[in-house]
Formats: structure tokens, sequence, C-alpha cells
């Protein structure tokens, strides 16, 4: 009778702590009983610091979010930190966000090459990766990459749409391409290829690269020029993108001008590089744009409006980039309150890829968020756009690369 009482108090002292913890013992780390804790990087200084204000305002939304009572009752601790667009700071970032900070998760980290700096460890790790910060097609891959999700169309999605409009309205097309020498300028690349099919080879004429740490891309712009082109697809970051418009009206270039999504904020791009230069850009939106009138008495924009005065009001209402950086953050709460009170990680991930129909204000009328098990790609959906000297107008059905 003693030897038995003796066992069975020693079982105790094993599991004990974990009868104890009950459901606590399946949450991630990051999460108790009042507080979820997500991790994020973002270029704050480098080259690409204009989409630093993206960082800014989610931190913004999340402070909102506490205010209101946070989610199931939690409130939101998120760590953001600067890598500066530089991939081995970003790894440095996030092992210190997963090792040191023990974050539940990590969401919104911005680069496709800082973001493929950390791709394979956060998988290995089993860290939901979150609707990363990048439209390469490669964060859709469940079957091998499961704990890592886009959120934006894919560069190849809008490749596709460029194509696609170049095919239907310039007849004898010369194509000039500039893009930015890593996985996120070669994505756009091979979109706008595998979409020209075999006329590819025929119609494009010249292609230049720049590295992110060049100064200036002024030579590659003057030689598309010299090539005859009479189609430019501008593949750069905002720093590049304000150059290249610049660049191609000062030497007197006029092609058709087709700007890659991620460059396309009026305030933080064509006002920089002039209103007048910007004239007749054709971008590819899924969100409404800030400063477009047609928005003035919208619903959504107001809210929006409303936030950005009591949340971030040094933040620029005419950025497009936090009217990215709100709707991707309204995006993740709808996730962790699909949830509920079980923010293990496989939950979140679960959950991530379990959104139907999710019509988010700032997404553009018809636009919706969907994922599957299958399908990683939230939004596949965009709709052209010409700059008319004062403000994108919308044009064109909308594209919907989830159609098969």
């Amino acid at each position: 009778m003693k030897r038995t009482r003796l066992v069975a108090l020693a079982l105790v002292g094993v599991l004990g702590p974990l009868l104890v913890a009950g459901p606590a013992a399946a949450q991630s780390p990051g999460v108790t009983p009042t507080e979820i804790k997500i991790g994020n990087t973002n270029p704050y200084s480098g080259p690409a610091s204009a989409y630093g204000t993206i960082g800014k305002v989610i931190a913004a939304y999340f402070k909102k979010v506490n205010d209101e009572g946070g989610i199931n009752g939690r409130k939101i601790d998120f760590v953001t930190l600067d890598d500066g667009y530089s991939p081995p700071k970003t790894v440095e970032m996030v092992r210190r966000l997963v090792e040191q900070d023990q974050v539940a998760f990590v969401f919104q980290t911005l680069g496709t090459p800082t973001n493929s700096a950390i791709h394979k460890y956060l998988n290995q790790a089993k860290v939901p990766h979150l609707f990363v910060a990048t439209g390469a097609t490669k964060w859709g891959d469940p079957q091998h990459f499961p704990w890592t999700m886009g959120w934006q169309p894919t560069y190849q999605t809008e490749g596709h749409i460029y194509a696609q409009y170049v095919l239907k309205n310039v007849p004898n097309a010369k194509i000039g391409i500039l893009y930015q020498n890593d996985d996120y300028g070669k994505d756009y690349v091979k979109g706008l290829k595998d979409a020209l099919g075999d006329a590819a080879k025929k119609l494009i004429v010249l292609e230049q690269s720049y590295e992110v740490t060049d100064p200036t891309i002024d030579s590659q712009i003057v030689n598309l020029k010299n090539s005859g082109a009479n189609v430019f697809y501008n593949v750069t970051i905002p720093k590049f993108a304000v150059q290249a418009i610049k660049k191609a009206h000062d030497i007197g270039w006029k092609p058709l001008h087709l700007l890659n999504n991620v460059s396309a904020s009026v305030d933080v791009v064509l006002k920089p590089a002039g209103l007048e230069a910007s004239k007749d850009l054709i971008t590819a939106l899924y969100l409404k744009d800030p400063t477009d009138p047609q928005w003035r008495n919208d619903a959504g924009m107001k809210d929006w409006l409303v936030f950005m005065q009591k949340y971030y009001p040094e933040g620029n209402t005419k950025d497009a980039f936090n009217v990215y950086g709100y709707t991707v953050a309204q995006g993740l709460v709808h996730v962790l309150k699909q949830c509920g009170k079980d923010l293990s990680r496989e939950n979140v991930m679960r959950q991530a890829a379990n959104i139907k129909d999710l019509a988010l204000p700032l997404l553009l009328p018809g636009i919706k968020v969907n994922t599957s098990p299958t399908d990683f790609y939230p939004i596949e959906q965009e709709q052209l756009a010409k700059f008319d000297g004062e403000r994108w107008a919308l044009f064109g059905e909308i594209y919907d690369a989830g159609k098969k």
C-alpha cells in the first residue's frame, strides 16, 4: 500500500505541471491568457524606407484593437524591428523574435529578398510566417512551405495583367524592362513573359537590371530609350521608381509606361517624380486610393481617416501604404478572431487557410479575401488604372487570377 502511494505521488510530480497547465499547454510561445505577442520586421531605414510607414500603421491599428478590448480577451503585443531591407539583418532580427522574444508568430515581414532569407528557418521551426509583405509567387506553396502565406496579389499575376493589356492594345509593341535583380524583380518579369508566351522573345527588345545598392538607374533608362522600346515595364521599389519616371520624362522618352503596384503611391512616388511626368502611367490596383475623390464619401475611407487622425496623426493620409497596412492588419484580426481560444501555432495557420469571401472596407469593390488549405494566395484580384495627372482612374473589369 505504501509503495503504491509513492508511485502515485511520483506520477503527480511528473504530470502535475501538465495537469495544472491544462489548455495553456496547447498554446504557443508568446500566448498568455491576456496577451498574444506578434513579431515583425520592416525597413524603417535603408533603400526601402518608404515602406516603413506600413509597420507604423499596423502598430497603430493594433493599439486601436487593444483599446477596444483586444481579441477574445487578449491584447496584442506587437514587436517590430528595423531590418533596413538587408537579408542578413532580417535573419538576425527574426531569430531574435522567435528565440528570445518568443513571439507566437511573425506577420507582415517586408520584402522578397528579406523574406527569402527566413523562409526555410521559419518553416523548419514551425512558426507561422503570415501575410508576408511581398507578392512573390513562392509564398503560396503549402505543400513545401506550410507555415508561410502571402497576402497581396502575386507579382506574376500582375505581370499577366500587363501582358494581356499590351497584347490587346499595342499592335507593334517593343517592350523594355527595368527590374530589381532579385527574386522580387525576376518574379514580375516571369509573369510578363509567361503571359506573352511565344511572343515574348520577339516583343521584348531590352532588359535592364539594377541592384538595390545602386545610387541611380539613369544609365538603364537611357539604354531602354535607345533600344526603341515603346512599352516600359517598370519593376522598381519606390526610390528607383521616382528616378525612373523622372529620368524618362527628362530625356523625352514617352512609352506606354507600366508601373508595378508596389510603387504606385501617388504621394510617395508620383508626386516626387512629378505629376506631369507621371501622367498616363498604368498600374494594377486592389485597394482604394486615398487620393481618389470617388472614395470621399465611402464609409470605409471615412473610418480609416478617423483612425489615422486618432492613432497615427503623423501618418500621411495620402499615402497608399497606410491603406495597405491598415487592411492587412484587419485581415490578421479576422484570423485571430476565428481562432477563438485556441491560439496554437497550428490553429493560427489552420484559420489563416480558412478565409471565405472576406470583404475588407478598403479593398476595391468586388475584391475579396479567400484562402484554403491548398490556396495560400489571399488576394487574387486586381483592376487596371491610369494616372490622369491627379489620381489613378480605374478602367476595365476586375481581373481574377483565382478563376481558372
